[in-house]
């Protein structure tokens, strides 16, 4: 695994978060939850993570910038770089004790995401990637699907649901790709799916009516594992639009064509 200072400082702070949102997990019951619109929850645990990544973030590189889920952007002395930070991305599997969630943390230099991370507490699964260093889970290398037709290809895909997302796009684009694919899925968690795309479990990922701190990390991890991540245009304007597509070149190709003619 990428033994850097940058990656060894990111890879504490999750796994400090990690254990606290672990400990939560088994007493999911227990927790304390509010609802910040619907099908939408916060949870102490969610905030309690956020709270312990800015505290150790902010220690070991004063003034770098914030920008997370629960406390929005916070402007640091250092505005070049910024950590953005999702305490829990899954929070709906999480409170439903279904164990995939995941910590995404990423270090954006210059509006660009430079480096990743992506922790599952459940089952100690640790994505990590920095430019020009090549993308890991735990200690070994890992690289994109090398499937070249949709044909053969199991895509993820973002679910819209209650008070979120335009249900009739969606509904014509699953149309248009899930005659041309051998399998569709949905995890809960984009952290985790862009994860999985650079680990080669899934062949391509797609969503819209996402969030910064939902894709940087897995940005960087999909094109350190040798993939091309891109907004549903086509376009690099990713973080800009909330949206993204995932997968080799031929999964993007194929996928964007489907996608558009939905």
């Amino acid at each position: 695994m990428i033994r850097t200072p940058l990656i060894t400082v990111m890879v504490q702070a999750v796994r400090k978060a990690g254990r606290a949102l672990a400990r939560d997990f088994g007493e999911v019951e227990n927790l304390q939850v509010s609802t910040k619109g619907p099908a939408n929850f916060v949870t102490a645990a969610d905030r309690k993570a956020e709270d312990l990544l800015f505290a150790e973030l902010s220690r070991v590189r004063p003034g770098f910038s914030f920008l997370m889920e629960e406390r929005g952007r916070v402007e640091g002395t250092d505005i070049s770089n910024e950590w953005v930070v999702d305490p829990l991305d899954g929070t709906t599997n999480f409170l439903h004790g279904i164990p995939l969630f995941a910590i995404s943390l990423a270090l954006v230099r210059n509006g660009v995401p430079y480096a990743g991370v992506i922790f599952n507490p459940a089952t100690e699964e640790l994505y990590v990637a920095e430019k020009g260093q090549g993308a890991f889970l735990n200690d070994r290398r890992i690289r994109v699907a090398a499937r070249r037709t949709l044909s053969d290809a199991v895509v993820c895909c973002g679910l819209p649901h209650l008070g979120r997302g335009d249900h009739a796009r969606f509904n014509r684009e699953l149309a248009a790709v899930q005659t041309k694919v051998a399998g569709l899925r949905r995890t809960g968690s984009a952290a985790l799916d862009l994860a999985w795309v650079a680990a080669g479990r899934f062949d391509a990922f797609w969503e819209r009516d996402l969030c910064a701190w939902d894709m940087a990390a897995g940005m960087i991890i999909v094109r350190e594992a040798g993939g091309l991540v891109c907004a549903l245009d086509g376009s690099d304007k990713v973080l800009e639009k909330g949206e993204i597509l995932a997968g080799n070149e031929d999964m993007r190709r194929d996928l964007l064509a489907a996608l558009g003619g939905a």
